[in-house]
């Protein structure tokens, strides 16, 4: 059973979309990824979404995903929310996969723009309401154009949040007027989903994070979370400019990669990378380590 919800904090507050562990051969890590969401939601977070970009959905398997939701919630599931990635660029597929998600005991849905097609606003509503209309489970969009191509627009936003089961968006959109209009005119439950702006989105009416540095520096995150929300902001300010080396060190590269490194330096389960992504080079991670360490993350 998932952990509490409200209508203002649909998934949890600070989740982390977390990479998919690897054996040495490249086989899915199940055991590692049930040891990494455990580490997680210790530290902190109270949800998680797993299949999403930074778990290297492109290149795992249906019957992998089913596998590693299983594998998640078993672990963590009566501690936190465990949001599956259900999105692609073909609407009948990510139907299949909601299903999926939903039967190996998902709480919620993460689903992103079709991406590369390029589809019209219209195609991007009937695909979205495709996959919520599919399950019972609550469902939050995913706005990244730089990564899919096209916006979800504000006209579309505010349309798709009249669904029961819309409820919330993850904003890697970065721009901060448009979030602004969508989140008063679209009432949806907002989440940051891109680091360097988890401050200022808060400012504008986020309630919370889907992150890729809370690998490394949930507390932080919380920490930041609660003194915006406790209304002082000047902590708020001094612990988003204590972590910006990491923010700027983590998305050097593709954060996957970045991350998987850190994790391997920590001694936590994360693996090899699945191809076309690739491991940093030597001179790579040692930048990786200053930036780190600039940011306080101990390695």
């Amino acid at each position: 059973m998932a952990p509490t919800s409200t209508s203002q904090t649909p998934f949890g507050r600070v989740l982390t979309a977390m990479v998919t562990p690897f054996t040495a051969d490249g086989a899915l890590d199940l055991d590692g990824a049930q040891r990494l969401a455990a580490h997680l939601v210790d530290a902190g977070n109270d949800g998680l979404i797993v299949n999403g970009t930074t778990g290297e959905s492109p290149t795992t398997s249906d019957a992998e995903k089913v596998q590693l939701v299983r594998a998640v919630v078993d672990a963590v599931g009566d501690r936190a929310h465990v949001v599956a990635g259900a999105g692609t660029n073909d609407t009948r597929h990510s139907v299949e996969l909601a299903r999926a998600a939903e039967q190996a005991g998902a709480h919620g849905l993460l689903a992103v723009t079709p991406y590369y097609s390029k589809p019209p606003q219209e195609g991007i509503f009937r695909h979205f309401t495709a996959i919520a209309d599919a399950t019972d489970l609550p469902v939050m969009l995913y706005d990244i154009p730089g990564r899919s191509g096209v916006p979800i627009s504000t006209e579309t936003i505010v349309r798709l949040a009249e669904h029961p089961r819309i409820v919330a968006n993850k904003d890697a959109k970065g721009d901060l007027g448009r979030a602004s209009w969508a989140i008063a005119r679209s009432r949806l439950a907002w989440y940051s989903g891109d680091d360097m702006l988890n401050l200022p989105l808060l400012s504008v009416g986020a309630v919370g994070f889907v992150s890729v540095v809370g690998h490394l520096v949930t507390p932080e995150l919380c920490a930041l979370l609660e003194a915006h929300t406790s209304g002082d902001v000047a902590k708020a300010t001094e612990i988003h400019q204590k972590l910006l080396p990491v923010f700027t060190g983590v998305f050097r590269t593709q954060g996957v990669i970045t991350t998987k490194a850190a994790l391997a330096l920590q001694g936590l389960p994360g693996g090899p990378l699945r191809l076309p992504l690739v491991e940093l080079t030597g001179e790579e991670t040692e930048q990786l380590k200053r930036d780190l360490a600039a940011g306080g993350v101990q390695l």
